[in-house]
């Protein structure tokens, strides 16, 4: 069996796979129901992705998880990611509903310059959007009006109309995102929890010092998150960025440090996975507003 993903480039090139009529080369909804049966696939495409998931609807390969879709799930997805199901040689009918849309057609507007801000974009299929009633019929409504505007006879306002409406759709979804961090905030509290073992082990052995600086992307990998995920929770939770909660964490562990007289400024540097001590002097200085020489006296 050929477990290479479909790479699917152009809107148009999924609304063939679909069955489905293309209206406009760059944007297209699409109600699931009425696109042909299809084997399953894994697959990435060139352009963006939303899915809006209305039944339950079987495991989801992504990344390396098996993910079982409920009812008003929505997955978003940034080009280039892969997803699918695995095919087994049947056919089968999708359902939900479908947003796409491709690069060129936000280049240039005020959601192509904003597009960075949807961190959602690169969250895992685990870290997925459950949508309440309410919310669901807000997308819906959004999905409507993109798909409406989309079918229109193209003339010079269409890009500008279809990115504005595409753009409050993403804002409702950051929206619901925060209440979904909410809702979790004891799920979300656990992780901090874990997060502070973590750190706390990595700066006590010597890790630190074979391994180097813990990285954002590595504590989000030791919590089973994407990086981005992890950064949103963290900055919902504690008001900081992830990469200020692990300096301060880094910097309280150096003030203990810096306690032993017998231990010189370089070997608390090197200790904590620095490799250079004028970087650990800079960023010492940076938060604590003294240089470690300073904070000693």
């Amino acid at each position: 069996m050929n477990t290479k993903p479909l790479h699917i480039e152009t809107v148009d090139e999924y609304d063939k796979l679909l069955g489905i009529e293309t209206f406009h080369p760059l944007v297209s909804v699409v109600d699931m129901a009425q696109a042909r049966r299809i084997r399953h696939m894994r697959h990435s495409f060139g352009f963006y992705a939303i899915f809006l998931k209305e039944v339950k609807c079987g495991d989801l390969i992504y990344g390396r998880r098996h993910y079982d879709y409920q009812e008003g799930t929505l997955v978003c997805l940034a080009p280039g990611q892969v997803i699918g199901v695995e095919d087994n040689g049947e056919t089968f009918q999708p359902k939900g509903r479908a947003l796409l849309f491709h690069p060129d057609l936000i280049r240039g507007t005020s959601l192509g310059r904003q597009m960075k801000e949807y961190t959602f974009f690169s969250y895992e299929a685990n870290e997925a959007l459950h949508l309440s009633e309410r919310e669901r019929a807000i997308v819906v409504d959004c999905l409507d009006k993109i798909r409406h505007e989309a079918r229109h006879a193209i003339d010079r306002h269409s890009k500008r109309l279809i990115a504005i409406h595409i753009e409050m759709l993403l804002d409702y979804c950051l929206r619901f995102y925060e209440r979904q961090f909410i809702t979790r905030s004891d799920a979300n509290h656990d992780i901090l929890v874990r997060l502070e073992h973590l750190l706390d082990d990595y700066f006590t052995g010597d890790r630190a010092q074979r391994e180097g600086l813990p990285t954002v992307r590595f504590c989000a990998e030791q919590m089973f998150l994407s990086a981005n995920y992890f950064g949103d929770l963290v900055k919902k939770e504690t008001g900081k960025t992830a990469q200020e909660y692990i300096q301060l964490k880094l910097i309280g562990t150096a003030k203990e440090r810096l306690l032993d007289p017998a231990k010189t400024i370089s070997e608390v540097a090197y200790e904590l996975g620095f490799q250079y001590p004028q970087h650990f002097t800079r960023l010492f200085k940076k938060v604590v507003g003294r240089t470690p020489n300073e904070y000693r006296a």
